[in-house]
């Protein structure tokens, strides 16, 4: 799966949540709805979010540096983990307290048909903003699945604002659903209840874009095809007769840093040896252009040895053998 940025659908976000958060705030001001006011925070912080992510995407194209050999791709991950805190806590716990508020204390709205010709724009601009989003997405899904696209995507962006999006089109219609019923009952109290699930839908999404980004964070490997594509690159069945085992890492969206331990034959030279390893490399780049990083060790393959199956105290987040136990 290409690792794309999503620019032209975090640009079309942040003029529709721009646009949007200023509509609320002034049907706000008008009705004192308190969906008006949640969904004005939401659509604030939305916008906040999707400079964040600009600005990650920026910072990630600076140049590797003896500091950070392996460059500052990982910038793009640490700026969506950002962004799910500002959904939590700015867009998701003010709505919950905003609703607890209005639905302890509640008034009849004024002006009702400020805050439902809002809700009505913002559905529409919500709308072109989540277009954009799964036209672009739509280029880089396959036939993966939606839920799946969003786990395995090694680019952050477009499941941010696919996920924003998707939030904020069920927030609006959760907004529409407590204005209407607080003006046909008159009853304050249903605006409190919209404004109460709007903040619970968003620090639901918040937790999951948190859950994803943290393992980007951590680093993922490649993707089950792509280790497929690579393992097939090395071995040419002349001096390279296999791979005994091999390690990937995403240093950010569209770089991937492989090491592996490949089995060479016994009576091969050294200079064999040094081109085998070099053409390797060369299919490698070929067959998975975001190989960026590649170290290949090569060894004798020995079935004894690889009867013992791997030894965890070489693997990384393995037993420390220095550790004392019980």
């Amino acid at each position: 799966m290409s690792a794309s940025g999503g620019t032209k659908a975090i640009v079309a976000a942040l003029g529709a949540n721009l646009a949007i958060a200023v509509s609320k705030f002034v049907a706000f001001a008008f009705s004192g709805s308190s969906s008006m006011l949640a969904e004005g925070v939401h659509s604030l912080a939305d916008s906040g979010n999707q400079f964040l992510l600009l600005i990650g995407g920026k910072k990630a194209q600076r140049e590797a540096t003896p500091q950070h050999p392996f460059g500052y791709g990982r910038e793009r991950f640490i700026y969506a983990f950002l962004v799910s805190i500002v959904l939590f806590s700015i867009g998701g716990m003010f709505a919950v307290y905003e609703g607890y508020e209005k639905i302890s204390h509640p008034h009849e709205l004024e002006n009702w048909y400020w805050p439902v010709g809002v809700l009505v724009f913002a559905v529409v601009a919500e709308g072109f903003s989540f277009r954009t989003a799964i036209k672009e997405s739509n280029e880089l899904r396959g036939r993966l699945s939606w839920a799946q696209f969003i786990r395995r995507a090694k680019a952050p962006e477009l499941p941010v604002v696919l996920l924003e999006d998707f939030g904020a089109l069920i927030g609006l219609v959760l907004a529409l659903l407590g204005v209407g019923l607080a003006v046909l009952t008159g009853d304050g109290v249903w605006d409190g209840i919209g404004t109460l699930c709007i903040g619970v839908l968003l620090v639901c999404i918040a937790l999951v874009l948190a859950s994803e980004t943290k393992s980007l964070l951590l680093g993922e490997a490649a993707g089950v095809e792509e280790v497929k594509k690579i393992e097939a690159a090395i071995v040419d069945g002349d001096t390279v007769t296999g791979v005994i085992h091999m390690r990937t890492l995403h240093l950010g969206p569209e770089e991937l840093l492989i090491a592996a331990k490949i089995a060479v034959q016994h009576d091969d030279t050294a200079i064999e040896v040094a081109n085998a390893i070099n053409a390797a490399e060369a299919r490698i780049r070929a067959a998975v252009p975001i190989a960026r990083v590649i170290y290949l060790e090569p060894d004798i393959y020995s079935e004894a040895e690889a009867a013992k199956g791997p030894d965890p105290e070489a693997t990384p987040g393995g037993p420390n053998p220095h550790a004392t136990g019980h």
